[in-house]
């Protein structure tokens, strides 16, 4: 039996998470002929209260010593500095990296994007959460000329809006989806929509255009941080539901990404993911329209696209790969959803 060196660089929800998840299906690992073996857990405080099942004695802020003697890297921390130096230094040594950390791949894909393009980078865990959209786009979907895409790329926010529904105010229901684990450290992150848009950028570059710029995305999205009960309520005699949606269309003969939120009649596919759920209306000119929907934040949630990217590699696939280049603009209608 071969030990499988594991360095984890983060230990916060869903690093700690993973290392639940590693070990239950330790099994499966073994059906491979490999022991998985963390070989440090890297983080900024080891003093910080964290669950019981997060070995103590593995974490350590010395970089250094997580990565003596590894086969592949799993980066959790989040962050676009430390964790991008860290993740393109392992990525230039040829060790394999999993990340659920769209940020990074939204703001410095200029970097990694030729890390990509050799299989070295896997990134289901970064849209969706453990919902896979990452492997449709990047593989069978392909077989398509994308016409557009609508999707609830944010958990945090959809639960907001769900309590929201329910009769709370923004500050409370944001307080209790905090206190569940769905929120950033910055929640603005969240609620400001930058989270979403960082997904949609990832989602653009795999389905329409492997340079898609991460500034058109950003100065396209508004978030959720205005949105008042009133307007809840306002939509809901509407007969409709107002959402954080996040775009990407044919506009003019180029591509237009946005997030903002929008109001959905109560029947639309987008309208029925409810709480942490998250959905992708995918419509392609051969398959026509697929929905893809699941649980989208969360420690195990995340922690399980993670741990499947992990058996992934080890069965001999490579990362997810980016459009050679990008698509023609398809001479198309998109669907016009109503801002709210």
């Amino acid at each position: 039996m071969e030990t499988l060196r594991i360095a984890l660089l983060g230990a916060g929800t869903v690093g700690s998470g993973f290392v639940k998840l590693l070990d239950e299906h330790r099994g499966r690992f073994r059906a491979l002929g490999l022991e998985p073996a963390l070989t440090g857990i890297l983080v900024r405080d080891p003093r910080k209260p964290r669950p019981g099942w997060v070995p103590e004695g593995l974490l350590t802020t010395d970089v250094g010593r997580v990565f003596e003697e590894v086969d592949v890297v799993v980066e959790l921390m989040g962050g676009t500095e430390r964790a991008g130096r860290l993740v393109l230094d392992a990525l230039d040594h040829g060790l394999p990296v999993i990340t659920a950390n769209k940020a990074l791949l939204a703001e410095r894909w200029e970097e990694l994007k030729p890390h990509a393009m050799e299989g070295l980078l896997y990134y289901e865990a970064s849209v969706m959460a453990g919902t896979p959209v990452i492997e449709p786009l990047s593989g069978v979907l392909r077989g398509n000329r994308t016409l557009e895409l609508h999707g609830i790329l944010n958990g945090s926010t959809n639960y907001v809006i769900g309590r929201m529904e329910d009769g709370l105010g923004f500050a409370e229901a944001l307080t209790e989806a905090q206190a569940k684990g769905f929120v950033e450290e910055d929640p603005f992150l969240d609620v400001g929509g930058i989270d979403a848009a960082h997904k949609l950028t990832v989602l653009a570059r795999l389905a329409v255009d492997p340079d898609f710029a991460w500034e058109d995305v950003r100065a396209a999205t508004r978030g959720i941080q205005e949105l008042t009960r009133e307007q809840i309520f306002e939509a809901e005699a509407e007969g409709k539901r107002i959402r954080l949606v996040a775009s990407l269309v044919p506009n003019g003969g180029r591509w237009k990404a946005m997030v903002r939120p929008v109001k959905l009649p109560t029947n639309h596919p987008l309208a029925q993911a409810v709480q942490a759920r998250n959905a992708l209306l995918y419509r392609g000119d051969a398959v026509g329209e697929v929905l893809i929907s699941g649980g989208g934040a969360g420690s195990a949630v995340t922690a399980s696209a993670v741990v499947g990217d992990l058996l992934r590699m080890l069965e001999g696939y490579p990362g997810h790969p980016p459009l050679p280049e990008a698509v023609p603009v398809p001479d198309y209608e998109p669907e016009i959803l109503e801002e709210a």
